[in-house]
């Protein structure tokens, strides 16, 4: 065990060396601040627009959409292409599929934009009401959502992996200690109740903290998008209440036809207030409720339709 130990040390202390070998040679290379900066920036853009374009095919390869034919429906491309002609965008495509609940959304797909719709919608939403829903998507490809968030969090994840960086070196260097202690008493599995143990959780505790952080910021900008995308769609079609029934209509359908009495309800399985809260930090879209209520605030500002039913 103390062969083991002194072995382990020996391993997690030249990670440690090695990793501030590497530290100390980037600072010698580093560029001016302006450069520095552009080339993290770059990097960051770079591999987030790539995420993106394979992220986006393999999602579309995995949903096995298919493209809704323009002879067969142009009272479809009819109402998309108005809406395109209104808004900053060309026509998009428009791909069909079955989700396991109604829905729709937009993709920033390389050449030409895409909206995927699932084949409930058609049944589900009348006319009016789908065309509310085709353009809040059309708004999310005209305000580049996906791209711009997709960048920015790519960006924010690179920052992250440079603090990571930073604090290798202490890292793997408690860890070795840690895990070298535990070992010559005779108990290594009592290694994470050591200092140097306890010294290495608080380290990944605060960068798991800046990650949690970075996440919900993203999440909270990806909800304001999300009334953005809102509003643009009921200015643009005059009629919030439309897209406000949409919303329901699809909540709905999504929800379990018996409510409590569902056959597939467990009894538990309702949310407390703190669970609730945390997942509406952790949503990427804001609840129905406020969405319809704002959508409602909006009509009757106007005195443009009638009540939401």
């Amino acid at each position: 065990m103390l062969l083991v130990g002194v072995s382990i040390l020996a391993f997690y202390s030249l990670l440690s060396y090695g990793s501030y070998v590497l530290l100390v040679t980037l600072w010698r290379l580093r560029p001016d601040p302006v450069t520095a900066g552009l080339v993290v920036g770059a990097t960051a853009v770079l591999f987030g627009y790539a995420s993106l374009r394979f992220g986006t095919r393999r999602l579309l390869s995995r949903l096995d959409a298919r493209e809704l034919p323009r002879s067969r429906y142009p009272g479809v491309y009819g109402i998309s292409d108005r809406l395109a002609a209104e808004m900053s965008v060309d026509t998009p495509r428009i791909l069909v599929t079955r989700l396991p609940v109604p829905n729709a959304f937009a993709l920033d797909t390389a050449g030409r934009d895409t909206v995927v719709l699932d084949a409930a919608l058609f049944r589900l939403l009348d006319r009016e009401e789908f065309e509310g829903l085709l353009a809040h998507e059309l708004a999310h490809l005209e305000s580049k959502d996906s791209l711009v968030q997709t960048l920015t969090f790519t960006t924010l994840q690179t920052a992250v992996g440079l603090v990571s960086l930073l604090v290798a070196p202490p890292v793997f260097l408690v860890t070795g200690l840690a895990l070298a202690a535990a070992w010559v008493r005779g108990d290594p599995r009592s290694w994470p109740r050591t200092l140097p143990g306890r010294l290495k959780a608080r380290i990944e505790e605060a960068v798991s903290v800046l990650m949690v952080g970075i996440t919900l910021l993203a999440r909270a900008h990806s909800r304001r998008r999300e009334f953005a995308a809102d509003d643009r769609a009921a200015e643009v079609t005059g009629r919030p209440l439309a897209l406000a029934r949409a919303l329901r209509k699809i909540e709905r359908t999504a929800e379990p036809r018996f409510g409590l009495l569902s056959p597939l309800w467990v009894y538990g399985e309702v949310e407390s207030e703190e669970e609730r809260t945390l997942r509406d930090l952790f949503s990427t879209h804001p609840r129905t409720e406020d969405r319809v209520e704002r959508l409602r605030s909006r009509a009757d500002s106007g005195r443009v339709e009638v009540e939401v039913r």
